[in-house]
């Protein structure tokens, strides 16, 4: 038996880092996963992937910068299997510009990807989960949802949002559904290794407790627990997976 069996699964940004870790940990607990990204030969290894190992999973090709795109995700997924038991909003988008070089294009660029998509897509699931009488919603928020950092403006105000909008759907779709959030720290994924990787980010690894970078599946397994049944009575949380980095 499967944590997840007979479930519907859609996991947004699934192509690549903690989406893609989720979506075949999901997939191989007995969810039907749906996975969204902009990379269709990406999206179609990962569905490949999960059917390889006796998965099932479909993939929608979207942008979601483009919020006309959101609802295509949605859609697809009813075609394909009718209901929706577990949204993972897990799209995300780095910005290193500081703050009085961001430009408006960069900033709202990154907010429709971080906050305003997982808005989107979780107003049109809500209804369905609703309906259903029970449903689980997890967004991916970050450590940085906590405090500032220097040269990251756009990020860190798109987390600090995005922590501000899983409280809000927490007291506002209860009790039929529970909405929670993980708040990863270094994870060893193609956007930490788009600013230097482990080697660069060094620093931060020595002042983790645990004293090594974060890898995809550490998320995963967190996604898995608050999307089961095990963990009923936790809502509008946002749990910290950095190695205790935010102690």
């Amino acid at each position: 038996m499967g944590k997840l069996d007979g479930k519907v699964a859609i996991v947004t940004g699934a192509t690549s880092g903690m989406g893609r870790a989720s979506a075949k940990l999901f997939a191989r607990e007995g969810a039907k996963v749906v996975i969204t990204g902009r990379n269709e030969e990406r999206a179609k290894a990962v569905v490949d992937d999960i059917k390889e190992a006796g998965g099932e999973a479909i993939y929608v090709i979207v942008d979601m910068a483009n919020l006309d795109e959101v609802p295509k995700v949605f859609e697809e997924t009813m075609d394909a299997y009718g209901t929706i038991d577990v949204l993972f909003n897990n799209a995300g988008m780095l910005s290193m510009s500081p703050l009085m070089d961001v430009t408006l294009e960069e900033w709202t660029k990154v907010f429709n990807v971080n906050v305003t998509s997982a808005l989107l897509l979780t107003q049109l699931v809500a209804p369905i989960m609703k309906e259903k009488g029970k449903g689980t919603i997890i967004n991916t928020c970050s450590v940085a949802s906590f405090g500032a950092h220097h040269g990251f403006a756009a990020y860190v105000d798109s987390k600090h949002a995005m922590m501000g909008l899983t409280r809000s759907m927490a007291w506002e779709l209860g009790p039929e559904i529970r909405c929670n959030g993980i708040a990863p720290g270094l994870i060893h994924t193609a956007m930490v290794d788009g600013i230097g990787g482990p080697s660069a980010l060094q620093q931060m690894i020595d002042q983790c407790p645990v004293r090594r970078c974060g890898e995809p599946d550490d998320i995963a397994y967190m996604a898995l627990f608050l999307a089961s049944d095990d963990c009923t009575f936790l809502d509008g949380q946002i749990i910290k997976v950095d190695g205790g980095f935010e102690i």
